[in-house]
């Protein structure tokens, strides 16, 4: 199926023809679409170095300048410029506010950020009141203030932010996405998602091997044990709720149409970190008399405006194979996932087409079937890029948008929303699953905005 096709199809014409968006922002900020695009790095620890890679690949865009306290980190990041053959960047490495520095330098046009979540609201906003366009990596606000500032700041200085959650371009979410766009589970009911994936030799990292292992973290650890283990010491919540809720906002337009009212959340004890300390590092070990705050098990059910419930799942200090749990659930059909993204790992059940049979079909020839557009066109541009190929669209829906001054398919609206679940789900916890109000950052703009996530509408 052909573009004009999926277009033509899409239940966005349900609403009227598609208006496409607006402009990203100034005109100044890049000259023309034919620009290559100057971006500045601010972290390159593991994630970063993902994201440098895939930007590397690209012959639009320069890394010219890093920002990263961490000289081990910065080594790493160079070997990756010297692999691809590319010049060496500005490196700004002296201390944990050297990247202001960076945010000086006139030259660079959009700069990503990649560092510890407690830095992410600081460094965009005086990303923004720079004048650069920001990527911002994923987690869960401090605070619901921290939210509205991001809004704020963003209506103040019109410099846009990209959300930039990798997982609404897995393949068989966008497939999905496809389905539920062209009406195939018809009225959508009910999503769930999560992060489900066992983190433990992340959040205990010796440093010895890169990947994960041993049982130290804070001071003595290294990469994300530095500082993301301590989250799970003070707080307790839905920690990561974008890889769950970004795919199925998607589905159900949430600020695009539909909005998120409020939501409730429960915890289990917690177990899992202080059962793997103990089993790794032995029954004295100083961290196994930590006490972790975070609860192993964290739900969050979700009211929508338009009536449809989302279920969030944060599983990631218990023995578990990786699945971040999808389920989307309508009239017409059921889809839910079971592992990495592959099209043969889920299950889905058409009623009607399945002669009642109430037995599960693997999902594959029907995510085959409808596997998205954007992914057949570029499928062989992904090969070999991070996460099974989610990257790749990741990085290109941010360049090409800035390089085609259009509006990111996710912007500072959603990263408030979806930023806005941890701080609400903390206090929900902390009093006994109480109701919790979602503002809305869009300030009623939600009612007006048109969906654009999944088309190639820089083009």
């Amino acid at each position: 199926m052909d573009r004009r096709t999926f277009l033509k199809n899409s239940s966005l014409f349900g609403l009227g023809a598609l208006i496409l968006p607006g402009s990203l922002y100034s005109s100044s900020m890049v000259n023309s679409a034919n620009s290559t695009i100057k971006i500045g790095l601010i972290a390159t620890g593991m994630r970063g170095q993902v994201h440098l890679k895939e930007l590397l690949r690209r012959n639009d865009v320069e890394v010219v300048a890093i920002a990263d306290p961490d000289k081990r980190m910065v080594e790493m990041a160079l070997k990756i410029f010297k692999e691809f053959n590319k010049p060496t960047p500005k490196i700004f490495g002296n201390g944990d506010y050297d990247y202001r520095k960076l945010l000086k330098e006139k030259d660079i046009n959009a700069v990503i950020i990649s560092t510890p979540w407690e830095w992410h609201s600081m460094q965009t906003v005086e990303a923004m009141r720079a004048g650069k366009i920001v990527g911002l990596e994923v987690c869960g606000a401090m605070n619901v203030k921290e939210c509205w500032e991001y809004v704020n700041v963003y209506e103040e200085t019109k410099v846009p932010i990209f959300m930039m959650e990798n997982v609404c371009y897995r393949r068989d979410i966008m497939a999905v996405f496809n389905m539920v766009r062209q009406g195939k589970f018809g009225e959508i009911v009910h999503g769930q998602g999560g992060y489900q994936h066992d983190l433990r030799n992340v959040l205990f990292n010796d440093g010895i091997n890169p990947y994960g292992g041993g049982v130290e973290f804070g001071d003595k650890g290294f990469s994300e044990a530095k500082w993301r283990t301590n989250h799970y010491v003070k707080r307790n919540g839905e920690l990561y709720p974008t890889h769950g809720l970004g795919p199925v906002a998607t589905m159900m337009d949430v600020n695009r149409g539909n909005r998120i009212t409020h939501l409730t959340s429960m915890a289990s004890k917690q177990a899992g970190l202080t059962d793997y300390i103990k089993k790794l590092g032995g029954e004295n070990h100083p961290n196994a008399k930590v006490e972790f705050k975070q609860g192993d098990i964290v739900q969050t059910m979700m009211q929508c405006e338009n009536g449809e419930t989302i279920l969030l799942t944060h599983d990631t200090s218990l023995q578990r194979p990786y699945n971040l749990g999808f389920r989307v659930q309508g009239t017409d059909g059921i889809w839910q996932d079971i592992g990495w993204g592959d099209f043969n790992q889920g299950f889905i059940y058409f009623e009607d087409e399945m002669n009642h049979s109430h037995r599960w079909e693997e999902s594959t020839n029907y995510l085959t079937k409808f596997d998205h557009p954007v992914w057949k066109k570029h499928e062989k541009q992904a090969e070999g890029a991070g996460h099974g190929g989610m990257d790749y669209f990741l990085i290109n829906d941010f360049v090409e948008c800035i390089k085609a001054n259009k509006e990111f398919p996710f912007d500072v609206y959603d990263l408030a929303t979806w930023y806005a679940v941890t701080p609400l789900s903390e206090k929900s916890i902390a009093e006994n699953g109480s109701s919790q109000v979602m503002p809305d950052f869009t300030r009623g703009k939600y009612k007006e905005r048109k969906p654009v996530f999944g088309f190639d509408y820089y083009e």
